[in-house]
């Protein structure tokens, strides 16, 4: 539940209000562009009563709260006021892609609400002329039907606002500069052909199109920013909105409009032609891979290739198809799981996810469930693939940018193929009940402290394992790659090395080891299985700086050398030496982080705990 006390403790795990630049939200996030990432604490913000989880992905700390994420931005707005760090000479410390990222996903994110409002009134629409209850030919549904259509048609203007505000220009200006492309006097002498300047100016139809409107505003907001510092105070007011118009305006109808075009056209052909080529593999392949998509925000860059599909072709055929199977597979996992489930708190996020994810929002279930289990995981996946290839099959389209759930099924409805909507309905259901039966075939019920807590210690074996190098250790969350830091792969620590040398944490035999020898596996006496991973991307230096020590089966001891590496080498190769060890089999194996008291000598750094089954 949204509180002043949950926004408060927000606020301050993100680094404090002189620590955020921006914060909008989305459906079921905060977002927040901060000025310093490293200030963020992820694993205190996740322990905040409301949040589901935290991630730092697209160029954002992303808070995800679920279905109260209105209340909670209104109460963490409160709370800010006009306290936000927006100074244009504060930069937060991102790379090139974070910030490309971000301002693609601060202008396109807005417009969602607009364009799925307006798209899913013209589903209905379409929905009460099929079965007879009006006419299309009368006014009053020619109305209703434009009213739908006009966030797509105006969509240069909605762009040239969430633009501007994302660059901090006016946005009233830029909006005057990007209507002149959609003009009607403009549209029609474009039609007949003229010339500007005594260059000839391409015909464009620039109603719907989103590229043009972003160049312009690039452009008109560089020019704001250079007359703004050399024009006169007194003139200002009127002298730099009329230069900044008169330079970007003729430059974008002659140049940046017809080059945002075939930008646009382009981008939308290399998609299609890849859908084509793979055919429903592509779309079973996305809805598989969609909960991780999802879990790191890596789903919303594909918004601008939506957008740009509707505003060229007016349908999508590729990721809301795909969405569909994804969100009711995890619906229908989290309700299987809150059958099979005896753990009451459990069951409760499982129902509460399940209904959310039944309706299009899926991050409750992806952060309250799936993720933490991996068999509830596998049982989407399950369904998602099933759900997906049968939709890819039957070439389902969508015809509005919405998430698919029970409530937006309109959004299938097409006008010239009525089995549209009957096939999503039909792959709606393949993928509920797949993931359903798969998430009552494959749930296991685990024994936890919180019941029966001195059975299940007379059952557990515990042991300690030790630091794998020495050095400094830091929480998992602290490892800038969203694979780790999220615990994708498990649970565990990093250590940032202080020398080249990776020993074994306990006594064990030796499973894996990687052709490139920057990682390896080994499985405990107890049955834990540990990832060693020596660096983030170490794996293009395909075994240079590694000299493993062991061999694939064979017994270790505690202290062992396992793999020396040249940490200096490593570092000047441009590679972060940061070194993760991951306990992989989590669902059987509790995993707690002890203290530690050196930065040097190896010593106890993790408790692990094998846990009852039922």
């Amino acid at each position: 539940m949204a509180n002043q006390e949950s926004a408060s403790q927000i606020i301050e795990f993100v680094g404090g209000v002189d620590n955020i630049n921006t914060l909008i939200h989305c459906s079921t996030r905060l977002r927040f562009t901060l000025n310093d990432f490293d200030k963020a604490d992820l694993d205190k913000l996740k322990s905040v009563d409301g949040v589901l989880g935290a991630v730092i992905a697209g160029g954002q700390c992303q808070v995800i709260i679920g279905n109260d994420v209105v209340e909670m931005f209104d109460a963490v707005q409160k709370l800010l006021g006009n306290n936000l760090n927006e100074d244009p000479g504060s930069k937060p410390k991102q790379s090139i892609g974070h910030l490309v990222l971000d301002f693609i996903i601060g202008v396109f994110q807005p417009l969602v609400p607009a364009i799925a409002g307006g798209g899913i009134l013209k589903a209905i629409l379409m929905l009460v002329a099929m079965f007879g209850w009006m006419s299309e030919k009368s006014p009053t549904y020619q109305i209703l039907n434009l009213i739908g259509g006009a966030p797509l048609y105006l969509l240069p203007l909605l762009v040239a606002v969430t633009a501007a505000q994302k660059l901090k220009v006016n946005p009233l200006v830029a909006l005057s500069v990007v209507g002149v492309l959609i003009l009607p006097d403009i549209a029609s002498m474009l039609a007949k052909g003229t010339t500007l300047f005594g260059m000839n100016v391409l015909n464009v139809t620039y109603s719907s199109q989103v590229f043009p409107a972003i160049l312009s505003v690039l452009l008109y907001a560089v020019m704001e920013k250079v007359f703004t510092k050399y024009s006169p105070k007194p003139i200002r007011i009127f002298f730099v909105p009329m230069m900044s118009m008169l330079i970007t305006a003729p430059l974008t109808l002659l140049f940046l409009g017809p080059l945002g075009y075939v930008v646009g056209q382009y981008f939308v052909n290399i998609i299609l032609f890849l859908n084509t080529h793979l055919g429903w593999v592509a779309t079973a392949i996305l809805a598989g891979v969609l909960p991780f998509m999802v879990a790191t925000g890596m789903h919303k860059p594909m918004i601008p290739y939506v957008v740009a599909t509707f505003s060229s072709m007016g349908k999508e055929a590729l990721y809301l198809p795909a969405s569909l199977a994804h969100n009711i597979s995890e619906s229908g996992a989290c309700f299987a799981i809150a059958l099979r489930t005896k753990d009451s708190k459990l069951r409760s996020t499982a129902i509460s996810a399940g209904i959310s994810a039944f309706f299009g929002i899926t991050e409750p279930a992806l952060y309250g469930v799936t993720l933490q289990h991996k068999r509830a995981l596998s049982s989407v996946i399950i369904g998602s693939v099933i759900g997906g290839t049968y939709i890819g099959i039957v070439g389902i389209n969508a015809f509005t940018l919405v998430g698919p759930g029970l409530a937006s099924m309109p959004m299938f409805v097409d006008k010239s193929n009525p089995m549209n909507i009957v096939n999503a309905f039909i792959g709606f259901g393949i993928s509920f009940v797949v993931s359903f039966v798969a998430g009552l075939l494959l749930w296991k019920n685990e024994v936890t402290t919180d019941t029966n807590k001195e059975e299940v210690e007379k059952e557990n074996v515990s042991e300690e394992l030790d630091t794998p190098v020495a050095g400094k250790v830091v929480a998992l969350s602290e490892v800038p790659d969203d694979v780790f830091s999220q615990g994708l792969l498990g649970k565990g620590v990093a250590v940032i090395p202080s020398e080249g040398k990776l020993y074994a944490p306990a006594d064990g035999q030796i499973e894996m080891i990687f052709d490139t020898k920057h990682a390896l596996g080994m499985k405990t006496n107890t049955g834990a299985e540990v990832l060693f991973h020596i660096g983030l991307d170490t794996v293009q230096l395909n075994g240079k700086f590694f000299d493993v020590k062991v061999e694939k089966n064979q017994v270790v001891k505690k202290g062992d050398l396992l793999v020396e590496f040249n940490l200096e080498e490593i570092k000047k190769a441009g590679f972060n030496p940061i070194t993760m060890m991951i306990v992989t089999n989590q669902d059987q194996y509790s995993v707690d982080k002890t203290e530690t008291d050196s930065e040097e000598e190896l010593q106890p750094v993790l408790n692990i705990a094998k846990l009852g089954v039922q």
